[in-house]
């Protein structure tokens, strides 16, 4: 399943609390009209988001919502999760209950889907960014590509090409066989 305006929304919502989290709780007509959102629509998030444990509510005339804990103890894995369900990146992928990746074409031991690897690994890929990924990070907003943390292992080598030399791709320069003109 790719993701839909529940998690898109959902996660608005809860920067929205994340940004507002030193004040008073902050009412929901609130962040429908400053994100331009159904407020009927958050309501119902807001309502898988409380019953997952991620805000809680006050009522009154100074009531709203607010984060039940700090935006750093909230990971984007647990918000989408509360929102819509067990993440898998296509339909027939879900996760049992001993946590092993299942796939709905695979009727019995004989049969195995030969694009399972795949898919675990998408999903994988998918769950540990979100994992990886608070609520305080979505608060300080990307940061610089020159920031970004190089791998600590180089990439796989894949088939040789007969006279490239791959090296100076590491370094940012082009190869010196390569034309620099047509």
């Amino acid at each position: 399943m790719m993701f839909s305006t529940k998690a898109e929304y959902g996660i608005r919502v809860m920067v929205e609390l994340a940004r507002g989290a030193d004040e008073n709780p902050i009412p929901l007509a609130e962040i429908a009209d400053r994100g331009g959102l159904p407020l009927a629509y958050l309501e119902h998030l807001v309502a898988r988001l409380r019953k997952a444990g991620l805000v809680a509510s006050r009522r009154g005339s100074r009531g709203g919502y607010m984060l039940a804990r700090p935006a750093g103890e909230i990971t984007m894995a647990e918000v989408v999760e509360a929102l819509e369900g067990s993440i898998a990146p296509i339909e027939c992928i879900s996760e049992a209950a001993d946590g092993s990746i299942v796939c709905a074409r695979e009727a019995g031991l004989d049969s195995v889907c030969p694009t399972k690897l795949l898919w675990t690994r998408v999903r994988f890929s998918i769950v540990s960014t979100l994992r990886e990924t608070t609520l305080s990070d979505l608060l300080r907003g990307p940061r610089p590509l020159e920031s970004e943390p190089l791998p600590s292992e180089p990439p796989p080598a894949g088939p040789a090409l007969p006279g490239l030399d791959l090296q100076p791709l590491t370094t940012g320069a082009l190869p010196s066989t390569w034309p620099t003109s047509r």
